[in-house]
């Protein structure tokens, strides 16, 4: 059985809105978009007008480097030091071509006392660091820093593991082993006892006791499925899978009961406790929990389109799964009640003029990828990479009817056709206090944007509060006190040039987001192979 799961998938209820989420409606000091939301038209490129750069209710403050991966955290050390980590590129050995002058390829860290003026303090260059894939994790309440070794399928499990809490400028490595069995994507348990790693490609769940994260002990492997992102709920005892299965129609969210993990167990079980697919579901990418209100949910993001679809995985039909929220209250009957979608995700658009466009290459090009959360409780917002649209801001505290709030989309404007100019595919990090968000683009480095017009943070207690939880993309060491509003453009320190030159070869960028399609065809292929129960 696919991923274990095909015969618990439930599709989503039928009455829920396909889309697209209202458009952020933009204030003073933003470059808006000239199209259909999420776009970037190749008349833009002709005129001059992607140079510039498109923002809603953000101003860029700050950068740093000229290519990046995947994630982007933020933390506060015990001496008082304001740390950013990035990783340096989409997978081994492209990163390596990419990497800028004065970043060799690796884990970078941030001195982000001045986020006008980012200060790169050190790079991390031990196995799993140099490739961490998706894996990349900042457990806040022990801080540690952890990846495994990954590529767009699997690589040897490699586990490297970092002290950040006294001194984050300059990580401490407390152990190297080759643990993790196949790596790809990884996550701490709220705790910080436990790293789990998964391999797309391997078909493997990998569980660590890192109690003591010098000696990391294997504990569990799980085989039956298709595990991509993963996300550990804060008492420890659920896992919530981004299942790839199929990669087609059985492709969704399987939540595992994980509690004889937790609890030590010999020989512990893993049941299913529910399984969810939704009508556009591509890859599934990782599915983050949060609570509402007190209600739980999860926010849940797909990355590219439908790789195991009848017509091919290049076709302009193929759905882009984009990202929703799930209410999980009854968690054996999970439940899509709404979607965050940009009008170039809806199919009308797929196939339309978008086609032309720089940013409009199939698979890769107008679709989402990650999603983080200021908080696990009563976030307010989510802030979503979708590629080639740049990093868009979603208003999500009525979960029923979300809304775009901010973007910020700077297209590398030299990259060559088909090459898309913007990659922005990180989980970003959060700043309450100052109303800044950090993210990266595999093609133009790290950006750190401040909100204007006081979209953010809200004024409401329930949406303000940071919390102290190793969530993807969580950005605070410890509580933070009501964020000052934010300051208006004039009194916002001045912001770098908005155009930005290319990065990188061009050569190697094509051909690592080629091997990366080629990665998912693979796997396409290989899932194909095997004969699915209906």
């Amino acid at each position: 059985m696919a991923g274990g799961t095909v015969g618990l998938a439930r599709a989503a209820e039928p009455t829920v809105d396909a889309g697209p989420t209202p458009k952020a409606q933009c204030g003073p000091g933003s470059k808006p978009e000239t199209a259909a939301q999420g776009r970037v038209p190749a008349t833009d490129f002709k005129n001059g007008r992607a140079a510039q750069g498109y923002t809603c209710n953000l101003q860029l403050i700050g950068r740093d480097g000229s290519n990046a991966g995947f994630r982007v955290y933020r933390y506060i050390d015990t001496a008082g030091h304001e740390c950013a980590f990035y990783d340096s590129g989409p997978m081994l050995p492209f990163q390596v071509f990419l990497s800028s002058p004065g970043h060799t390829a690796g884990v970078f860290v941030l001195d982000m006392s001045d986020p006008t003026h980012p200060e790169h303090t050190d790079t991390l260059t031990t196995p799993a660091m140099i490739s961490p894939h998706e894996s990349l994790n900042l457990n806040m309440r022990r801080g540690l820093l952890a990846a495994d070794m990954g590529n767009a399928l699997t690589l040897p499990g490699w586990v490297d593991i970092y002290d950040v809490k006294s001194d984050c400028l300059h990580p401490k490595l407390l152990s190297s082993t080759p643990l993790g069995i196949l790596g790809h994507e990884g996550t701490f348990s709220p705790d910080g006892n436990t790293f789990w790693v998964s391999s797309t490609g391997g078909h493997t769940i990998t569980v660590l006791d890192v109690s003591n994260p010098a000696v990391p002990v294997p504990i569990w492997l799980g085989i039956q499925w298709v595990a991509h992102g993963m996300n550990v709920s804060d008492d420890g005892n659920r896992l919530y899978v981004a299942d790839i299965a199929d990669a087609g129609t059985h492709a969704g969210l399987t939540i595992l009961d994980v509690s004889q993990v937790q609890q030590r167990k010999t020989n512990p079980q893993v049941p299913v406790v529910s399984h969810l697919s939704w009508p556009e579901v591509s890859i599934p990418q990782t599915a983050i929990p949060i609570t509402i209100g007190g209600h739980p949910y999860l926010v849940e993001v797909d990355e590219f389109s439908r790789i195991n679809y009848s017509k091919g995985p290049f076709d302009r039909s193929a759905p882009v799964g984009a990202a929703r929220i799930i209410d999980i209250a009854d968690e054996t009957k999970p439940r899509v009640v709404s979607n965050l979608r940009l009008q170039v995700n809806m199919p009308a658009n797929e196939e339309g003029p978008e086609q032309s466009d720089p940013g409009g290459t199939p698979v890769i090009g107008y679709a989402a990828h990650y999603c983080a959360v200021p908080s696990r409780t009563d976030p307010g917002i989510v802030a979503c990479s979708f590629l080639t649209s740049g990093m868009r801001v979603f208003d999500i505290r009525d979960p029923f009817h979300p809304k775009e709030l901010a973007y910020a989309n700077f297209p590398a404007v030299k990259n060559p056709s088909p090459e898309p100019a913007s990659w922005a595919a990180s989980a970003p990090a959060f700043v309450p206090e100052r109303g800044e968000i950090w993210y990266s683009d595999g093609f133009s480095g790290f950006y750190a944007v401040r909100f204007l017009n006081g979209v953010w943070p809200f004024r409401t207690a329930s949406a303000t509060t940071a919390q102290a939880v190793a969530v993807r993309g969580a950005s605070v060491s410890r509580a933070a006190p009501l964020p000052a509003p934010a300051p208006p453009a004039a009194a916002t320190p001045a912001a770098p040039a908005a155009q930005l030159a290319t990065t990188g070869g061009s050569t190697p960028v094509g051909v690592a987001g080629g091997a990366l399609v080629v990665g998912l065809t693979l796997l396409w292929l290989r899932r194909r192979a095997v004969a699915l129960p209906i």
